[in-house]
């Protein structure tokens, strides 16, 4: 799906993101850009890339940064679609799914006016980027890239100039694996699954964030690694108590990318706007993380809603994710 969206999404998300001069544009510049090519390592990589150029100021990059946070959260939302008539089902999944935009969209609203005022993030991260001055950077081997990319390469050769029908396919088998996933989850192994997770990975809140970071570490995406917890939440494996620490676990995580792609720039202002994703994620923890019962609260809400009109989480997903940013985009830029 990533491969096919990056077929017809890449450029215009370069284009785009090279545009803005305003703030709250920047923002939604961020939102738009992250949900079309799925992945907010994509965004911030692309943005630090801008950065180290000279094409974008770090005070430009920021609001991007945080718009990718939210613009990020589109996959595990779309995960939660295919167990939309069962209704238990569902309701757990896409309440574990909008856990993680609500942490996003709370954050945001705190910390962005904090930011276009004080500039606090922009700040912290110059001081952190003397730190590592003169560091170079590393590269991890993803072993979902690895292991996905033999057959990608396949079909992207063959379908190469058709990125619609890719995507189609893509979601086709998207949704069919999460139906299988679910259907295996349920009739095979949750009980032990659920004890395995309960006494391991999952036992308490601050081994589901470690967890969350070092997964999201290890795929360099942590649209996968929260994704990945949607169809167990929908199965009743995990709670939406206990997904809450792993999900802000990968917040963190998904911030390594760019760090090492600035570190491998040399470039200080690069480094900053990497520093300045991680620190906004941060900070996001050290505010909602004693909250959790608000996002939780609201997850576990808007899914009640979402599942007496299944009309509601597709249109949340559309003008959320595109028709607000494209207004935003249009009207202040």
């Amino acid at each position: 799906m990533g491969a096919s969206v990056k077929l017809f999404g890449e450029d215009f998300a370069n284009t785009l993101i090279a545009s803005t001069s305003n703030p709250i544009v920047g923002l939604f510049i961020g939102i738009l850009a992250t949900s079309i090519i799925q992945s907010s390592s994509s965004t911030t990589s692309i943005v630090v890339g801008m950065v180290a150029g000279g094409a974008l100021t770090i005070d430009g990059a920021i609001p991007i940064i945080m718009g990718a946070n939210i613009g990020t959260s589109i996959t595990n939302t779309i995960a939660a679609l295919p167990q939309i008539n069962r209704s238990v089902e569902f309701k757990r999944a896409f309440a574990a799914a909008t856990v993680h935009d609500f942490f996003n969209f709370l954050s945001v609203l705190i910390i962005y006016p904090l930011q276009v005022t004080t500039n606090f993030l922009g700040t912290i991260s110059h001081d952190l980027e003397t730190v590592f001055a003169g560091v170079g950077g590393l590269k991890f081997l993803s072993p979902v890239k690895a292991i996905t990319k033999p057959v990608v390469h396949i079909f992207t050769n063959n379908l190469g100039d058709y990125p619609w029908l890719l995507l189609i396919l893509a979601l086709v088998v998207l949704f069919i694996s999460l139906k299988f996933m679910v259907g295996s989850l349920k009739t095979m192994v949750v009980a032990k699954a659920q004890n395995w997770f309960d006494k391991y990975l999952f036992k308490n809140a601050l081994r589901a964030f470690i967890v969350g970071i070092f997964l999201t570490v290890l795929v360099q995406s942590s649209s996968i690694t929260t994704s990945l917890m949607v169809p167990l939440a929908g199965a009743g494996i995990l709670t939406l108590k206990k997904i809450f620490p792993y999900t802000l676990g990968a917040n963190i995580g998904t911030t390594i990318t760019a760090m090492l792609a600035s570190l491998i720039t040399g470039s200080q202002a690069a480094v900053t706007v990497a520093f300045s994703h991680l620190l906004f994620n941060i900070s996001g923890i050290v505010i909602w993380a004693p909250l959790s019962k608000v996002p939780i609260y609201l997850a576990e809400k808007f899914a009640e809603l979402s599942t007496k009109n299944k009309m509601i989480p597709v249109a949340y997903i559309l003008v959320m994710f595109f028709v607000i940013p494209i207004s935003i985009i249009f009207i202040f830029n």
